[in-house]
């Protein structure tokens, strides 16, 4: 796509996508969507008219799937205007990017692209002639890393970083502890709309997914490892207990681990279960969760593979020396062959599976995504010292906003507080209904 100009029905060539000509297939996977996200399209219809984003000039990196188009027009409809870029280089809808690009948004991005792709793309995003972003919208804290690498006046003009992943977030806590982070920042993940409803379900529902698409795979009596119990932990763990997995668990943080003991299943550490476990799922967002001598101690015909954000978990670069031999059997898998005849199976070269294999419900995905948006009304709108240059979570009305929007889809009515009740309480009658510290329970 590097290569070749393209030009959209209005004319315009301020964009990079595989191509152009997939934009109506891509505008009716985004119409589909939409009929799952009602409560991100009730707020587009609900503030369209106030335009809370009107001089909003947002870059944005994220997966480019049909839900985050969705996000994208629901950010422009309120004023905003976008350039967009992808987080990762095999999740990227083609169609749907084009459809982007059809209607104006400045998209660069397409799927399969190489990891020179990926920064060539995300520096398009960012500059532009005559064109200063004000706001960031990060999946994984590429985008934030490169603007201040490369672009650091840019930061000048930024109003505020909006972050929905653990890498992100985690890169934007270290610039603060550093006195180095100089905008405010809002760490969407760790909201609990994001938290315990994308972490956690979509996880859930998406693991399986993945896993059957590339492989095959039947579920009952495999013994499998899960390495991090946080919230996509336990949602990859319930989904294959539900199947009939033997699930081991495999964590540093001791009330994790004791958690996943409470819900029955066994706490080991990789090596005691190395040569046996049939697959091995990472999900921790830290680097080198498998290494080359625990790849090397894998039986044949195992899965390895990674549900964290980003492709370090797994130590993918010590799989590519002469002695072995990478053959790809289907799109996103390989077997990687040892000299014995051994084989590996590796999904995604140890990428996110779920958005690079398969897809993920569009329904919790109109969660994290509203969730997004308040976000960056919110600190696009924030009175001068509101945030100052540190992290920051979403407030508690917020996500309980973000909550109540969902409910008519299930026909939910909530149970109101009388006067009295709210009075017993200490509580505002309209919310919020837990203190900042509360810790809403996983039900895996």
């Amino acid at each position: 796509p590097r290569d070749k100009t393209q030009l959209n029905s209005k004319g315009t060539n301020d964009f990079c996508v595989k191509n152009i000509k997939q934009a109506e297939f891509g505008r009716r996977e985004i119409e589909i969507a939409e009929q799952d996200m009602s409560a991100l399209i009730s707020l587009r219809k609900r503030a369209q008219g106030e335009k809370p984003l009107a001089g909003a000039k947002i870059i944005g990196c994220t997966h480019i799937t049909a839900q985050t188009a969705v996000l994208i027009e629901t950010l422009e409809a309120l004023g905003a205007q976008c350039r967009w870029t992808a987080c990762n280089i095999y999740s990227t809808q083609n169609e749907v990017a084009a459809a982007l690009s059809e209607i104006g948004v400045a998209v660069f991005a397409w799927k399969g692209e190489s990891e020179d792709d990926f920064w060539w793309c995300i520096n398009k995003c960012i500059n532009m002639e005559g064109w200063q972003p004000n706001m960031i919208l990060d999946d994984g804290g590429d985008l934030t890393h490169w603007v201040y690498k490369k672009y650091p006046n840019v930061f000048k003009k930024i109003r505020g970083i909006v972050e929905e992943s653990v890498t992100g977030v985690h890169r934007l806590y270290q610039l603060s502890k550093a006195g180095k982070l100089c905008v405010p920042a809002m760490n969407v993940n760790d909201s609990v709309t994001k938290q315990k409803f994308d972490n956690l379900y979509c996880c859930r529902e998406s693991i399986l997914d993945g896993l059957k698409r590339t492989t095959d795979v039947m579920f009952g009596g495999k013994q499998v490892v899960v390495c991090g119990y946080g919230e996509v932990g336990k949602g990859c763990t319930a989904a294959l207990k539900a199947m009939g997995s033997i699930v081991y668990v495999t964590e540093i943080d001791p009330i994790c681990a004791l958690q996943a003991c409470m819900d029955g299943f066994r706490l080991v550490k990789l090596n005691e279960v190395i040569r046996q476990v049939d697959i091995i799922i990472t999900c921790t967002g830290n680097k080198n969760v498998v290494t080359r001598d625990q790849l090397d101690r894998m039986k044949n015909g195992s899965i390895v593979c990674n549900m964290g954000h980003s492709n370090t978990e797994i130590d993918v670069a010590s799989l590519r020396t002469p002695e072995l031999t990478w053959e790809r059997v289907r799109s996103q898998v390989d077997h990687v062959i040892w000299p014995d005849g051994k084989r590996v199976i590796l999904l995604a070269e140890g990428r996110l599976l779920n958005l690079s294999c398969s897809t993920v419900p569009t329904f919790v995905l109109s969660i994290t995504a509203t969730t997004q948006a308040l976000a960056l009304i919110e600190l696009y709108n924030a009175p001068e010292g509101r945030y100052k240059q540190d992290v920051y979570l979403l407030p508690k009305k917020m996500d309980e906003y973000v909550a109540s929007l969902h409910l008519p889809t299930f026909d939910a009515h909530l149970t109101e507080l009388s006067d009295e009740q709210a009075k017993y309480l200490g509580l505002n009658k309209n919310g919020p209904f837990k203190p900042n510290y509360y810790r809403y329970k996983c039900p895996c």
